[in-house]
């Protein structure tokens, strides 16, 4: 029995012990990313976005342009070229920078994830991280959505587009490719609150609360 208490200790203990990391999904424009790297600022934390792309890509000795193409995109464009699987998480390995699969792609990113969710904390947007990191014991996933006016006045103000239909339009098409990428590499559905612990909408308050309900949030859980 005595045994048995112990390695429940050094278990716990372990789990204590993890760094923890926030993955932040987001509708476009809602101000997801704007969000997860404020947050990570003022924990003094590391903050992924494009960066984890290009770290990644070093890592697996891929042209960075190859992942900036590929990014939240449902693997459509190349699917006579490759073969995929059914929605699980890809085991297909990834061969050097002349020949790479779209699940290579995604393995690479996964690889590079669950590395450093071992190493340090960090806040990590979008490229379905809640799921790559669903075993991690210290991990909060943080979903950001707004009606969409809000969201076509955010693009409109830093420039994505000319107007308000065109703003509009260009939401919807990302969250779809968003939303497709997401749900071909997991077993989830993006956007739905049961697939995160924190949904928020970043119309409700100042970015600033916004940023201070989720370090509340991680308080409670015990993470910060």
């Amino acid at each position: 029995m005595a045994e048995d208490k112990n390695t429940g200790t050094a278990n716990n203990n372990k789990v204590a012990q993890a760094p923890f990391v926030v993955t932040v999904g987001r509708q476009f424009g809602s101000g997801g990313r704007v969000l997860a790297k404020a947050l990570a600022e003022d924990l003094g934390i590391d903050f992924y976005d494009k960066e984890l792309l290009m770290e990644a890509a070093r890592e697996a000795g891929v042209n960075p342009e190859f992942f900036e193409r590929s990014d939240e995109k449902f693997p459509t464009f190349l699917h006579g070229l490759f073969s995929f699987t059914s929605g699980i998480t890809p085991m297909c390995y990834y061969t050097g920078a002349s020949s790479i699969t779209d699940d290579g792609l995604y393995k690479a990113v996964s690889d590079f994830l669950l590395r450093k969710a071992e190493e340090r904390p960090f806040v990590v947007v979008g490229r379905t991280a809640d799921y790559i990191l669903r075993h991690h014991p210290r991990v909060a996933n943080i979903f950001v959505h707004a009606p969409m006016e809000t969201r076509v006045a955010r693009i409109l103000g830093r420039g994505d587009a000319a107007t308000p239909k065109a703003a509009e339009a260009l939401a919807s098409r990302n969250d779809k490719w968003r939303a497709d990428y997401y749900n071909f590499f997991t077993d989830k559905e993006w956007g739905r609150p049961e697939s995160y612990h924190l949904c928020i909408d970043s119309s409700a308050m100042p970015m600033e609360e916004c940023v201070g309900m989720v370090k509340d949030f991680l308080r409670h859980r015990g993470l910060i």
